[in-house]
């Protein structure tokens, strides 16, 4: 259980990036190596807590909230994979210029963290992915599909059912994730969602999140990027997780087809490895905290 002394203090700031007021959470001492972290889709910076609990070295730890998500501002004109990019390089900008920095990304952030190593290698010591290894790729020919599904999506926004209460948030939580203990899932849900004067609770990020991309996703772009990345890179993956079939469009889980896929991908990388945690789901994070602090910290040499 999570008692009152198990959390590593946080602090919480707002700074300027591009226009909007990014959220960010720090912990430990800004004397210390820096390390960001990177959330994913639909999650908040806050998600890092019990990682950053399980790591044993002195580190100054950064998390922002991406745009949209829990409490940076919301963008007015919605959301575009490659402003990631560009408020990772604002985020950096910020608290680590002139420093090449050690970046750690989950899902959506790991995949930002690896790209930015090839757009911008000097920029990057290590990128470390957990369970982020690109999207399936796409063929040219689902284009138009793509593009009316998200002009109609448009016309019908999306939008997030209420809770009734901050304790049906946590249990949605522990729906999604069935590993998560009650108390990290309640800890979650403060920063997941809000509560209402009524008592009833919402979801502190921007619905507009769930609109589809009308662009297609091209593999052979990534992995020009990947070429270029300089800095070693590690790829931590979950036992459990969906995203490795997910990526070979393997139904009939077969092994080899999702190794081979993934062995494609890792082999666009000058220096990567791959390193799995065993039971262990998508929130690899969050199920197995010590394993990945662990690996994190033996990849970068401390």
């Amino acid at each position: 259980m999570l008692g009152p002394r198990s959390l590593t203090p946080s602090a919480s700031q707002s700074i300027p990036i591009r226009g909007l007021s990014y959220h960010v959470l720090t912990w430990g001492k800004p004397s210390a190596p820096k390390l960001i972290m990177l959330h994913g889709w639909m999650d908040v910076g806050a998600s890092f807590q019990f990682l950053v609990d399980a790591l044993v070295n002195e580190w100054f730890v950064i998390a922002p909230d991406w745009r949209g998500f829990g409490r940076s501002e919301w963008c007015p004109d919605g959301y575009w994979f490659f402003d990631y990019l560009a408020d990772l390089e604002a985020l950096l900008d910020h608290y680590s210029p002139g420093e090449p920095a050690r970046v750690v990304g989950h899902s959506l952030g790991g995949n930002v963290a690896c790209l930015f190593a090839g757009i911008r290698p000097a920029r990057i010591s290590h990128a470390i992915s957990l369970d982020g290894f690109g999207i399936p790729a796409e063929r040219p020919e689902v284009a138009p599909d793509k593009i009316a599904k998200w002009l109609d999506a448009l016309s019908d926004p999306p939008s997030f059912a209420p809770y009734p209460n901050i304790a049906a948030v946590a249990d949605r939580l522990q729906k999604n994730n069935p590993r998560l203990p009650r108390d990290k899932a309640d800890f979650l849900a403060t920063h997941w969602a809000e509560v209402l004067p009524d008592g009833s609770a919402r979801l502190t990020s921007d619905p507009r999140h769930k609109l589809p991309f009308p662009h297609v996703y091209r593999m052979e772009e990534v992995l020009a990027i990947w070429r270029r990345a300089t800095s070693p890179v590690l790829w931590i993956g979950a036992q459990d997780s969906f995203v490795l079939k997910w990526l070979a469009g393997v139904r009939d889980e077969s092994k080899s087809d999702v190794e081979a896929e993934l062995k494609r991908r890792m082999a666009a990388f000058s220096n990567c490895r791959l390193l799995t945690i065993a039971d262990a789901g998508h929130m690899l994070h969050h199920d197995q905290p010590v394993a990945v602090a662990s690996a994190i910290e033996a990849f970068l040499g401390v």
